[in-house]
């Protein structure tokens, strides 16, 4: 799991989305509050009026952000709603908006990684919190106790980012703990599986082959000498479970030489192999019922994946991935990077794309590679 990816899953949960929705509810209240009381406000009304418009719009527009990636342009949303919604509150110091240069503050470490910018706001809300209070009660301690509580509540989101962050780290180094063990108990299984297929075709196979032979001899032999048709047919029926014990243990010895054919989970590992390489976030979700497909079709499956994965470690290192396999008349399977802007150069295809698009044709499948206005798409179709 890499930094900041439970942020984003409890950003998308409602609680997360009606907490977020709170700045703006009470500044709107604020507002409609102040137009009642004239008499509560340092302010001409329409001042206050385009206050809480510009803290609304700017609120709104944290909406679309990512958390847990760098402060970007949400940097310079919070900064306009510190700096609007502290005025807003020394306009209106009856009003609850006295949360603005708290929430700000909060809001620019806690939930993105740390900038310059981050720190400004920072630095915005404590002043936010402070001057108004002195310039409306004149009490240098209540200042103080304002921009110490801002100082405080920042601490304590940054103290929780870093543990959580931590929490994700170990998770992460338990994930690859427990890949390496699998892997290190398949390739036990693999070398025991060749040691299994060398003693039966040295041994096994070895024997059928020369009991084979001399049972042909001896059915020879015993026709030249003239013996029973009994005998010659007890003779000829051996070899023939001789010969069918040989082609048996042929193909014994083929099936633990070759490898297993990759299933749904197979696909799951690759995924789980680039997030943990890469730290990015990769999903992996199967739609419809799952039905057992043909070997040719799962290789293909398989190896679109993880040619679409190295595609993307080549052309967008680190970019979020989501891998969707859908079941139904059609068996569908998606691999869609975003880095978050279409790519610079969309070029119709190198031979990674060529190999994906020959295995789909070989399988009766198609395959539509392009550019998306976030990153990269491929999609295999395969009727099976």
């Amino acid at each position: 799991m890499n930094s900041g990816l439970a942020d984003r899953v409890r950003e998308s949960s409602v609680p997360g989305l009606l907490l977020r929705a709170v700045p703006t509810v009470l500044t709107i209240l604020s507002v409609v509050f102040a137009a009642r009381d004239h008499n509560e406000h340092r302010l001409p009304y329409p001042v206050i009026v385009a206050l809480g418009v510009i803290v609304v719009i700017s609120n709104v527009s944290l909406y679309g952000q990512r958390y847990g990636e760098p402060l970007g342009r949400a940097g310079y949303g919070l900064l306009v709603f510190g700096i609007a919604g502290s005025v807003l509150w020394y306009a209106l110091p009856a009003s609850p908006m006295i949360i603005a240069p708290f929430w700000v503050s909060r809001s620019a470490v806690r939930y993105y990684k740390p900038t310059p910018l981050a720190w400004v706001i920072v630095g915005v809300g404590i002043l936010g919190a402070s001057v108004p209070l002195y310039v409306t009660t004149r009490s240098g301690p209540g200042a103080i106790g304002a921009a110490f509580g801002v100082v405080a509540l920042t601490l304590a989101a940054v103290n929780r980012r870093s543990r959580e962050q931590r929490l994700e780290e170990l998770e992460v180094s338990l994930a690859r703990k427990q890949a390496a063990i699998e892997e290190h108990e398949r390739a036990a299984a693999l070398a025991e599986r060749a040691r299994i297929a060398r003693d039966v075709h040295d041994v096994l196979a070895h024997s059928l082959a020369g009991l084979s032979l001399s049972l042909q001899g001896a059915r020879l032999m015993l026709v030249r000498d003239g013996a029973s048709a009994e005998a010659v047919e007890q003779v000829t029926r051996a070899q023939g479970l001789a010969a069918e014990g040989l082609a048996e243990a042929r193909r014994a010895v083929a099936a633990l030489r070759e490898d297993a054919v990759p299933d749904v989970r197979a696909l799951g590992d690759l995924v789980t192999a680039y997030r943990l390489e890469s730290g990015a976030t990769a999903e992996f979700d199967v739609e419809g019922t799952p039905r057992e497909l043909s070997a040719d079709v799962m290789s293909t499956l398989y190896r679109t994946v993880q040619e679409a994965l190295a595609n993307t470690r080549k052309h967008a290192p680190g970019a979020p991935v989501e891998v969707r396999l859908s079941y139904g008349d059609v068996v569908s399977l998606s691999v869609e990077d975003r880095p978050g802007k279409r790519p610079d150069r969309a070029a119709p295809g190198g031979y990674g794309l060529v190999g994906m698009r020959e295995r789909a044709d070989l399988v009766g499948g198609s395959l539509e590679a392009g550019p998306t206005s976030t990153g990269w798409r491929v999609e295999l179709k395969v009727k099976a």
